[in-house]
């Protein structure tokens, strides 16, 4: 599993790997349940990849098939999981100010992920 894969997990029993080039709609790069969910989020895990929980997402991603971009009624809910990740790289958009009581590093809901960010963008978009 490479460094920049997202992970999107419930609880071990679902994970799905992600990996988004910053030119095109994430894709789906592995997926298993129970055991090989586990597997995958130990290699995320040993390979120092944000994990992203979230039971729900993983179910629904779940069912993109293996290699396929993810549909389009499912940006918004990547997107998160995208920044997330971006945000515990230390990767804020231009001019980005967080709140002074804001904790940047925890998802407003419970959650687990890695994707992979082949783009060389920033977050907001422009190439690096």
């Amino acid at each position: 599993m490479k460094r920049d894969d997202r992970i999107v997990a419930g609880e071990h029993d679902i994970a799905i790997a992600l990996r988004y080039d910053g030119s095109n709609a994430p894709r789906v790069t592995a997926k298993g349940e129970q055991l090989l969910a586990e597997r995958i989020v130990d290699a995320a895990e040993q390979a120092g990849v944000p994990l992203y929980p979230d039971a729900e997402l993983a179910m629904v991603l779940s069912q993109v098939p293996m290699g396929d971009e993810i549909p389009d009624n499912l940006y918004k809910a990547v997107a998160e999981v995208i920044a997330f990740a971006y945000i515990l790289a230390g990767k804020f958009p231009q001019g980005f100010q967080p709140a002074d009581d804001a904790d940047v590093t925890s998802p407003s809901a419970p959650t687990r992920s890695a994707v992979d960010d082949d783009s060389g963008a920033d977050p907001d978009g422009d190439r690096r």
